[in-house]
């Protein structure tokens, strides 16, 4: 058969259900096989839109995402999705098109060195040089992007290479000896670790994204509730931890709550699984968690002492050693109320910095609220896919969220037009879930021509404008550190949403009074289709709080 109707055999042998692509010339032979593949093919409107929706589907299920796309432009259009994957650890498996091999080098029509120039953002990449090696290069790339640390994984196929005849024959195993990921982890240091445990006064337990990727939320729940455990989750790890609960202190980081980021401050001992201390956590890295020893859980042992020295280090998959971890910690039966003065300290600073913020005396809608009445809306149920800004941290803040892979969101690129896309590959994954993806004024003309992927193909996604017609996280910034001179974030006046949303066959809606919100929000969501709600928020409201950039957490400021 053709190399490209092999390329359809393995998707299919793959689990794969439905790719998000654009077709061109270098990938015409893909797109051929596709009409006889027996899967579904969503059309985007922009490459960026179909890597992103590819991350949006692989966040929510679980499963590998797949994007395609052609040479050239098609495949530098794929750079930002792919980026944003390899810094989330997020399982897809791009296919581009390459011009005909007699053309590599000559500068040919839509040719770009693609393995080259995704080659600092990828977990792995293959050039394909010979059509028989198709088959097992897709089935490698797989497995490569769904274990260990998940990533991204680039398949180059070029034009010639991808219409040739080959012997077809299943590919039944995948071995590569130079890639072992260990999952298990030491079991004298995970001894170790719940020895330090039971003897600590002042212990957290900081989980991150790796959590959600192992599906460790089980796991991790049954941890912390063995004992008295305080637990804070990273932006990308709500849901790992249901909120809320009497354990819980919230998100830390940047714009964490007070609680959590001050009893990292204090801790003696910070437990982080899954988690790569990043500078949105840490603050000052050399003022950061100073009375504090650390265990490190990481699948990927080269985040372990990365940027925290770990005194326990631990290269396990957070799964299998966090069950471990709770076994060999109900064997010591350590003395519950040696946190007594702990969780009263952590009480204190419930008690004094809640949070909160000032609402409006009239009908105008805070953007605070706004979070609020769609959690109240969607009764915390839904999957809810951000843009990056404030709307981003305000959701994260007042959105529980009481299940793993319900937020989706775009954390260590922080990239700007992933909420709709991502939205989009969400609800196509999980078609019985309402997908709620909410997104700022300026993020959301990033991507926004893929409502009429979503109008075409029945993808009833429901998008929240916080429209407050500023680039609103740049404003503050240049609020507080820069002396109030806004440069370049004033949005101005235009789009009308509303007839944005109409052009591209969505609904489109407009709420300004508070006192309606939640009723509004709810109309909208039984509303068929895709919709497009514009909510006009307080225009200089700050996200609050804030450990500004390069200080330590106990330098919070709002």
């Amino acid at each position: 058969m053709r190399a490209v109707d092999a390329v359809m055999e393995c998707l299919k042998a793959e689990g794969v259900e439905v790719v998000f692509g654009l077709p061109g010339g270098a990938n015409l032979p893909t797109y051929d096989a596709i009409v006889s593949g027996g899967i579904r093919h969503i059309l985007v409107r922009h490459e960026a839109g179909g890597g992103h929706a590819a991350e949006g589907y692989a966040k929510a299920t679980g499963k590998v995402g797949v994007a395609f796309a052609t040479s050239g432009p098609g495949a530098t259009n794929l750079v930002t999705p792919i980026c944003d994957a390899m810094m989330d650890s997020v399982p897809v498996v791009f296919l581009t098109g390459q011009v005909r091999t007699e053309l590599l080098g000559t500068d040919g029509f839509q040719e770009a060195d693609t393995i080259g120039i995704s080659m600092p953002v990828v977990k792995h990449s293959f050039m394909i040089q010979s059509p028989p090696e198709i088959p097992r290069a897709i089935h490698e790339a797989f497995h490569l992007a769904r274990t260990g640390r998940p990533g991204p994984v680039l398949v180059d196929i070029p034009q010639d290479l991808s219409r040739a005849e080959i012997q077809y024959e299943p590919v039944t195993d995948v071995r590569l000896p130079g890639y072992q990921p260990r999952v298990e982890g030491n079991q004298k240091q995970i001894r170790q670790a719940a020895k330090a445990l039971a003897s600590s006064q002042r212990p957290v337990i900081y989980a991150g994204g790796g959590v959600v990727n192992a599906n460790a939320s089980q796991e991790l729940t049954e941890f912390v509730t063995s004992d008295r455990f305080p637990i804070t989750c990273t932006l990308m790890g709500l849901g790992a931890f249901a909120a809320p609960h009497p354990q819980w202190l919230g998100m830390l980081g940047m714009h964490g709550t007070r609680a959590a980021n001050y009893a990292m401050d204090e801790a003696d001992l910070i437990c982080a699984v899954g988690a790569r201390f990043d500078d949105r956590i840490t603050g000052k890295l050399s003022e950061f968690a100073p009375r504090a020893k650390f265990i490190h859980i990481d699948v990927d042992p080269a985040e372990i002492s990365k940027n925290v020295p770990a005194h326990i280090p631990i290269v396990g998959d957070a799964k299998h050693v966090l069950a471990k971890l709770l076994i060999e910690y109900r064997a010591i039966a350590a003395d519950p109320t040696r946190l007594d003065a702990w969780w009263s300290r952590i009480e204190g600073w419930r008690s004094k910095y809640p949070l909160t913020y000032e609402d409006s005396a009239d009908s105008e809608i805070k953007p605070q609220y706004m979070i609020q009445a769609l959690y109240e809306a969607t009764g915390g149920e839904a999957i809810v896919t951000s843009d990056v800004g404030q709307h981003q941290m305000w959701t994260a803040q007042y959105y529980h969220f009481p299940k793993p892979r319900r937020w989706v969101n775009s954390g260590g690129l922080g990239t700007m037009g992933f909420g709709l896309p991502a939205a989009m590959g969400a609800a196509v994954g999980c078609p019985d879930q309402l997908v709620c993806c909410v997104a700022g004024d300026g993020s959301v003309q990033m991507n926004a021509q893929e409502l009429a992927t979503c109008s075409e193909n029945d993808i009833p996604i429901k998008v929240f404008i916080m429209n407050n017609g500023y680039l609103g996280m740049v404003r503050q910034w240049q609020e507080l550190f820069w002396d109030r001179r806004y440069s370049a974030v004033d949005m101005g006046r235009f789009p009308d949403f509303v007839k944005l949303a109409e052009a591209h066959g969505a609904t489109g809606m407009r709420f300004e009074d508070k006192r309606t919100l939640v009723e509004d929000f709810k109309r909208a969501i039984a509303t068929e289709g895709p919709v497009v709600v514009d909510v006009r928020v307080t225009r200089e409201e700050n996200t609050y709080p804030m450990i500004p950039a390069g200080q330590p957490a106990r330098e919070m400021v709002g």
